[in-house]
């Protein structure tokens, strides 16, 4: 019965870090795309320079996904996962599930916020890039710990 918890928790683990990861992708991606319709609606030719912005909260759900087949492949050949270790990839799963949830919706409130730039001032867009940017450092760095974390389970 032990074994069947292991596996569960490490399940449970990979879920964490893709679903909650993707949702804040989905979410800011959702809100961005929402502002870039607009700024497109005034200004066709704004296009490409918006689908750059509007992209850049897709990244949380990508780590979120990268993280998960990573824990989905060291699964693959295990025949058996005690609960501890089951309980390690669980909280692997948080760093970049729960900062990735999070980041990915707060920065669609930031690209939401540079689609002003956008529209107003296109020569200076670069900046809403770069503010986005720092919203997705902690995204990163989240999932760092998560790969670090994964990793060191034997």
């Amino acid at each position: 019965m032990e074994q069947n918890w292991g596996i569960f928790l490490a399940y449970a683990g990979v879920a964490v870090a893709v679903l909650f990861a993707g949702y804040g992708s989905a979410f800011g991606v959702g809100l961005a795309g929402q502002a870039a319709s607009g700024v497109v609606t005034e200004d066709p030719g704004k296009f490409g320079k918006s689908v750059i912005l509007a992209a850049l909260p897709g990244t949380q759900g990508i780590y979120g996904f990268v993280i998960g087949m990573l824990m989905f492949t060291k699964l693959s050949g295990a025949e058996q996962l005690t609960v501890l270790q089951g309980l390690q990839y669980l909280i692997a799963g948080f760093p970049i599930g729960i900062v990735g949830w999070l980041s990915g919706i707060w920065q669609g409130r930031v690209v939401v916020a540079s689609m002003g730039i956008l529209a107003k001032r296109p020569e200076e867009s670069t900046k809403g890039i770069i503010y986005a940017g720092m919203v997705e450092t902690y995204a990163i760095l989240a999932f760092v710990i998560s790969f670090f974390l994964v990793n060191n389970i034997r």
